[in-house]
């Protein structure tokens, strides 16, 4: 998958193109009915499949007081696009000045001249975009009219509730980590390097892989939860490379602990040194909120109960 940030830099083998845009944030089932057709329409165009994007994401941009955290930043988000076979991502970066772009010329500019879409893939709830947030689907349609691309509207996808990023992000934030798996139809990950610690974990018989401050994704509410820990650095196929985990988040109240933490324990292992390895840590279920301990004997028990909710949660 190809990445590159004006539209004017266009590879010439992903253009022209079918398209769409949007944040993409998490990737989630919503987004997928998006970008499955996105793909189908590829297939049956004999054309390359492209992502507009935007980083930051504009309300951090427009209204940083209400900016979200989001569940999957950056390079995280580019995987899972990577993962769902689009070949390339224009990634523009969303500026005060770039806001002041009108709607019309957005998509002229983008979509007609940079990238030759011969169709655009929308949701039916694409709006708000373009200076004075007036771009809507009935703008795109009618320049798609003036301008000879096709537009293809995808309607609202989801169960119960619509499917949408603030969802998931609702979910995690209260440590539903099932619930917001069955949007993104995947467990939740976070991804980061391992640093040292405390060792206390060692020390108490369960070592754990403390995730450092350049880890990205949103981490859910403090609790603990079953999950699994990828080594991002070994080949796939690798014995050792995904791993059960038993993840614990949060300050670690029974050491009186300040910063909140990853913590992911792999299940019988105490051999591993996962020390500046890039790892991801996938959110499986949920075990229990996080406790203050009296002792380190009530601790260590309720260590091995999680250790044994894990693997019940994780098994086939």
């Amino acid at each position: 998958m190809q990445q590159w940030s004006s539209p004017s830099a266009t590879p010439s083998q992903l253009r022209p193109c079918v398209a769409t845009f949007g944040n993409f944030d998490g990737v989630h089932r919503g987004h997928r009915a998006i970008l499955d057709e996105l793909i189908r329409q590829g297939h049956e165009r004999d054309l390359p499949t492209v992502v507009v994007t935007f980083d930051p994401h504009p309300v951090e941009v427009m209204h940083p007081e209400r900016a979200p955290e989001l569940i999957a930043p950056g390079s995280l988000r580019d995987e899972f696009l990577r993962e769902a076979g689009i070949d390339g991502v224009l990634v523009l970066p969303f500026t005060m000045e770039f806001a002041q772009t009108s709607a019309v010329d957005y998509i002229v500019d983008t979509f007609v001249t940079g990238l030759g879409a011969a169709a655009l893939v929308v949701g039916a709830d694409t709006k708000g975009f373009g200076a004075g947030y007036t771009g809507d689907v009935s703008l795109i349609r009618e320049l798609g009219g003036a301008h000879d691309f096709d537009v293809v509207v995808i309607e609202d996808q989801g169960d119960d509730q619509r499917w949408s990023s603030s969802a998931v992000r609702a979910h995690l934030a209260a440590g539903e980590v099932e619930a917001a798996a069955e949007i993104l139809d995947r467990p939740h990950r976070v991804v980061g390097t391992v640093v040292h610690g405390h060792h206390r974990g060692r020390d108490l018989g369960y070592p754990t892989a403390n995730l450092g401050t350049d880890t990205i994704g949103l981490v859910p509410s403090d609790g603990v939860y079953a999950g699994w820990l990828t080594r991002l650095d070994l080949p796939e196929g690798s014995g050792d490379r995904r791993l059960p985990t038993a993840i614990s988040v949060g300050t670690n109240p029974t050491f009186d602990g300040q910063a909140r933490v990853v913590e992911a324990y792999v299940l019988d292992r105490t051999d591993l040194d996962l020390y500046h390895e890039l790892v991801a840590v996938d959110f499986v279920g949920h075990v229990r909120p996080t406790l203050r301990f009296d002792s380190i004997d009530e601790l260590l028990e309720a260590m091995a109960r999680d250790v044994d909710t894990t693997r019940s949660i994780l098994q086939p």
